[in-house]
């Protein structure tokens, strides 16, 4: 048992009980648990197979290629349809919706599909990189900022670029600059502390 799946799964007292029923079954079968992306994971021979996740309003376990699943019972859920491709949730929204027999079944099944290769794979996003006009200001006035910029990947800069093209008013784009600023002066992209969990 890790110790920071009890930590996260301790801190979430709405969801505890829920949770601890959930991993009791992750911990029945052949999986390696760990924290990912801030939540407990569990991995099949160095494949993420799922995750469980506590909101506000439910609890649950998300497939990363539940697509997949066969989903005979019809309760798994895409949760950003048009955006995500393999992921599906089965969520719950007390602890008398957990059949645990149903779960262990669904997590078997992702298991063999993983030994069978299936998987979608993340496509690399091949749009260029629109420079805000913020930010081609700033890198005017500091060739150091636009120099330690570029030498991210590409798709850490798009998260930067991005993260200032989606404000919409100009207060939040200038705030959201001056917070990336010291950001990218020391080598620490947007989304780097949920890489590292």
């Amino acid at each position: 048992m890790n110790a920071k799946v009890s930590e996260y799964i301790n801190l979430n007292k709405k969801w505890s009980e829920e949770l601890k029923t959930l991993r009791s079954v992750m911990l029945q079968l052949p999986l390696e648990e760990d924290i990912k992306w801030g939540i407990p994971a569990y991995v099949y021979k160095g494949k993420n197979i799922l995750g469980l996740s506590a909101f506000k309003n439910y609890c649950g376990i998300w497939f990363h290629q539940g697509v997949f699943l066969k989903d005979k019972s019809n309760i798994l859920i895409n949760a950003q349809k048009d955006k995500t491709k393999g992921l599906r949730q089965m969520r719950f929204g007390c602890l008398d919706e957990i059949n645990v027999d149903l779960v262990k079944s669904y997590v078997l099944e992702a298991i063999e599909n993983s030994e069978l290769g299936k998987e979608i794979k993340p496509q690399k996003n091949t749009k260029p990189i629109i420079l805000p006009l913020e930010l081609k200001e700033e890198f005017s006035k500091n060739t150091k900022l636009k120099i330690l910029f570029d030498e991210f990947t590409l798709s850490k800069q798009r998260e930067f670029c991005n993260f200032i093209l989606e404000a919409k008013r100009e207060t939040t784009k200038q705030k959201r600059l001056q917070k990336i600023i010291p950001m990218i002066l020391n080598n620490i992209g947007l989304n780097d502390k949920y890489r590292n969990c």
